[in-house]
């Protein structure tokens, strides 16, 4: 590929009318809500819920006195995963990210959906919810564990791929961790968050991850194929690949 792809306007992939207005209501919810001054980049709000997790899930194993392993393997999970999120961000920041927002919208990015994944460590470590997993314990954190892990590495390596790829040069990526699926960073954060809901065993987990699979996820997914459809190579990349799951979705 050269620096300037060519662009083929006419086969350009239309998005459905339903995902581009909830896209529209999306991004004025999160990013213009309420209007006036735009005090903080909406990466500041973002890493404020990742980096605070480790601390949250902390003070209520301290204010529950939970010491049981179920909460401190949450912890580990969730919090660690925060703070390896903060460290993505720090050294190859998502440009999307960096958009200065309305205090408005922050506070609805937060309340919204960064927010209720504080609940999912809540209902667990707080007792609301007692799992009654289908595995022996052990075995059912061991796969959770295993999720969590496999998601990081899948979102971390595809999001490094296309940061320092589009630094050099534009144009549609289709090798790396996009050679078999055209959403690899969706693909791994589904699995991280994923392994949470199964730690956690409860019915709301599965609520908030379809909101957000189904109303964010896949949408912001629609978006970007119908932009780089623009591309003449999209319609061989897009034959030859899947969604999510290789030679699947």
């Amino acid at each position: 590929m050269t620096d300037k792809q060519p662009e083929d306007s006419t086969n350009r992939q239309a998005v459905p009318a339903w995902a581009a207005r909830l896209n529209r209501m999306t991004r004025y919810a999160v990013e213009d809500f309420g209007g006036g001054p735009r005090p903080w980049k909406f990466a500041w709000v973002i890493n404020f819920q990742k980096c605070g997790t480790f601390f949250f899930l902390g003070f209520l194993m301290l204010y529950y006195d939970n010491d049981s392993t179920s909460a401190w393997v949450y912890l580990a999970m969730q919090g660690s995963y925060g703070i390896i999120w903060f460290i993505k961000d720090m050294a190859f920041p998502d440009p999307s990210w960096q958009k200065r927002i309305t205090i408005g919208g922050g506070i609805n990015a937060f309340a919204g959906v960064l927010g209720w994944y504080w609940v999912f460590g809540w209902l667990l470590i707080s007792g609301t919810s007692v799992p009654d997993y289908p595995l022996p314990d052990g075995a059912w954190y061991a796969l959770c564990i295993s999720l969590c892990m496999i998601g990081s590495v899948i979102m971390i390596a595809a999001d490094a791929q296309k940061f320092f790829v589009l630094k050099h040069r534009r144009g549609l990526i289709s090798d790396g961790m996009h050679r078999y699926i055209r959403h690899p960073n969706y693909l791994g954060e589904m699995l991280i968050y994923a392994s949470f809901a199964m730690m956690v065993w409860h019915w709301l987990p599965v609520l908030v991850l379809a909101w957000v699979w189904g109303g964010l996820f896949a949408v912001n997914m629609m978006m970007k194929e119908a932009s780089l459809s623009r591309y003449p190579e999209w319609e061989e990349y897009r034959r030859r690949s899947k969604w999510l799951v290789p030679g699947i979705f």
